[in-house]
This record gives structure tokens, sequence and C-alpha cells, in this order.
């Protein structure tokens, strides 16, 4: 697979420079809103230009790129900028297909974020954007993986990216995706009800095939479009007994639960799959529901490997495990896209 040697992340707790994951940042008004930085690796006259899904996509890519040579950059995102896209449609209208402002076009085509990364750091090398809804980021490590193992000796910039914008609120919403009744993130998990807390974020990686120094390293990855939680135990229990040795067993699983009680039955099936042993926790009262929310996860996946510590809010049952070595991420977008992660600590075996 690859190894994870650098990370940053944006997202609604104080996640981009130093890190305090122990006290919790509220939900406000029932959303996560990612919490920016003054992003002083962007150039001025460019960040007054851009939206916020380009300021956090870039903001977190330029806290690795200003140190690090690559070989290329893949993002995914599901949305983007959007609210550009819509900004530019209204202008159109508003002005009679007579003189628009490029930028919000410019701005809000999906490969955004990666073109404009490789622009700032002169990076001609490959350049990809994946737009796979729910599995955008999983499909983007796909896309690394394929990569390393074409051109062993490279070094990729991969991440994932979403915002929350007005108008794909609204249609989220309109959707029955959201919580109706006021909630707070504190309590998400206590909620019996349809719907989710909307969250955005950005999340970035530094990989390649190089063992020395390694936070961490993915060892396997799978992606699933089924509606069965049976099929989804099963596939997991097969992901499990294909790339693990019953003398590695799973330290931490790190679950996408989301409050939804419609999905509360995939993550139980999982649950019953990963036995009594494995600590268990959650991420998306950190987070939020969005499509790219597995970046925040695999970010979260790492710093728990590296500090080998978690909040006592996250966790939702505690094994009986010692250390942390192994971390088994499951996320879950509208029970119809699924992901297994299994990340070990380290340059791992």
């Amino acid at each position: 697979m690859f190894y994870i040697h650098q990370t940053s992340c944006i997202s609604h707790q104080p996640t981009f420079h130093e890190v305090d994951l122990e006290n919790l940042n509220r939900s406000d008004n029932n959303q996560l809103l990612a919490v920016e930085p003054k992003y002083s690796n962007i150039p001025i006259g460019q960040l007054r230009r851009m939206g916020r899904a380009l300021r956090m996509g870039v903001g977190t890519g330029m806290q690795l790129l200003e140190h690090n040579q690559t070989d290329g950059i893949i993002i995914g995102t599901a949305n983007s900028g959007i609210e550009d896209s819509i900004t530019f449609l209204n202008q159109i209208l508003d002005y009679q297909e007579g003189r628009l402002t490029p930028t919000n076009f410019v701005q809000s085509t999906f490969n955004a974020i990666a073109g404009l990364l490789g622009m700032i750091t002169k990076n001609t090398g490959y350049n990809a954007t994946h737009v796979h809804r729910g599995l955008a980021f999983e499909n983007v490590m796909l896309d690394a993986i394929m990569r390393l193992n074409e051109n062993p000796e490279h070094s990729y910039l991969i991440g994932g990216v979403d915002e929350i914008s007005v108008r794909n609120y609204r249609m989220e919403a309109m959707a029955g995706w959201y919580k109706t009744e006021e909630v707070s993130n504190l309590d998400l998990y206590q909620t019996e009800t349809p719907g989710s807390l909307p969250g955005e974020g950005a999340a970035m990686f530094i990989v390649n095939h190089k063992k020395d120094e390694a936070i961490a390293k993915l060892r396997a990855i799978q992606l699933l479009n089924v509606l069965e939680p049976k099929a989804i135990a099963a596939q997991l229990s097969q992901f499990m007994q294909q790339h693990l040795s019953d003398t590695e067993p799973i330290d931490l699983f790190l679950s996408g639960e989301n409050g939804d009680q419609r999905f509360f039955k995939y993550y139980a099936a999982c649950e019953k799959v990963i036995g009594p042993n494995t600590t268990i926790a959650r991420f998306k009262h950190l987070t939020g529901e969005f499509q790219t929310a597995s970046a925040l996860a695999l970010w979260l996946g790492c710093h728990f490997l590296q500090t080998q510590s978690i909040p006592a809010h996250a966790v939702k049952y505690i094994g009986d495990r010692n250390g942390l070595n192994r971390v088994l991420v499951y996320n879950n977008y509208h029970g119809e896209q699924h992901s297994f992660m299994l990340l070990e600590r380290g340059g791992g075996n």
C-alpha cells in the first residue's frame, strides 16, 4: 500500500497548528463549520479571491508542500467550490451574459484546489481530482496506490476537501439528511432521530513507499456499494481475514457513526465482527457529516497512532488491548457507500 509521512488538517476542532482534541468545540446552529487559520502560506492576492473550500484545501496542502517536493497532487471532493459555481450562474442571469467576473467560474471547477496547489508550488507532475460523492477520498487513495506501484520512488500529496455551502445545505436538508431538531455535537450519539449534523474540512497527507520515519502505514483499503448490514459484516470479516494474521489484532475501531438512527444497523453489524476486545471510538461529533469526512478520519487515525491516546469523548467502548498499533476505520455515507481502511503504527511490518 503506502506510508504516511506528514499530515495536515483543518476541521471544526483545533487541528491545524497546535492540535487539541481534548477540549471539544461545540456545534453552532446544528453545523460544524471549520475553524479557519490565517493562511499565512497563501499569497494575499490569491487568498482574497478564494472561496471557503479553496482556502481550506490550499491552506492544508501548502502547509505540507512548503517543505516537501512531491511528484503529484491528488485531491478528492464531492462539491468543491459549489458556492462559487452558484454565484457564477447567478451572475449570468444578473448581467444577462454580459461582463462576467471570471474568478467565480475559475475557482468553482472541481479541480481548482489541485490545480492551484500545483500552480503555487510550480508542481508540474501528476495532478488529478476525484469526485465520487461519499467515496471521493477513497478513490484518491486507490489512485495513489496505483501510481506508487508504477513509480515506487515517487511521493504524492493526497487529500479530501468539502465545504458547507448555503445552497447545498438546503438541498441536503430537504432530502432529510440533517437533524431538524436542535442538537449539540456533544449529544449527537444520544439522539434516536433521522439525520446528522453537517460538517466541513480538509485533510492532506504526504505518502510514498519509504518506510523510514513514517507516521503510519496504510495496509489495506476496501470500497463497497451495498445496502444490507449482513453484507457489510461479511465483507468486514473477509477484509480482516485477508489482511490480518491471528497475532495482529485490531486495537481501535474508528467508526463513522453519525447519530442518524437509520444507519445504526450498519455500525452494530461491524461492531459484532470486531469483537469485545477492541476499543471503539467515533469521530463524526468532531468533524460533522460530509462526503469526504473519511479524510479527516484518516488524519485522526494517524494522530491517535502518533500520540497513543484517544480523547475520552470519542470513546464508545474500551477494549483490553495495550497500546495502539492497528486502527480500522469504517465510514458510511447515506447507507449506500462504505469503506474500510486499515492503518498500522509507524513503518509497520
